[in-house]
């Protein structure tokens, strides 16, 4: 499995992209990190550093998609999308592998 960026959010990225004038070759970069009771804290950015040995890429819809390798098996089916509605527009994140009701066991986070 992968990452994978549904075609609304490729095309979000693409525009971003275009509007910041970002260089040939950039990839958007995924991060994750633990956060407590929060649960998992995810990055998105654009990057220019991609090392074949280091991370994992992936494309969807035209865009490059990477994540350290150490990342990647945690990230591992999570899908990314782009939401623009009433209620707002920005990035959701679906991750099979992320703990549900949040990271903190003190609180009933299992």
């Amino acid at each position: 499995m992968a990452i994978t960026l549904t075609e609304s959010a490729a095309d979000e990225i693409k525009r971003v992209m275009e509007d910041q004038k970002v260089e040939e070759g950039t990839v958007l970069r995924m991060g994750v990190a633990g956060g407590g009771c929060s649960g998992l804290q995810y990055s998105l950015g654009f990057e220019q550093d991609f090392d074949a040995k280091a991370d994992a890429r992936y494309e969807n819809h035209g865009v490059s998609v990477v994540a350290s390798k150490k990342m990647a098996l945690h990230l591992d089916g999570t899908t990314i999308d782009f939401q623009d509605s009433p209620m707002g527009r920005g990035f959701t994140i679906e991750n099979p592998n992320a703990p549900r009701g949040g990271g903190c066991p003190g609180c009933g986070g299992h």
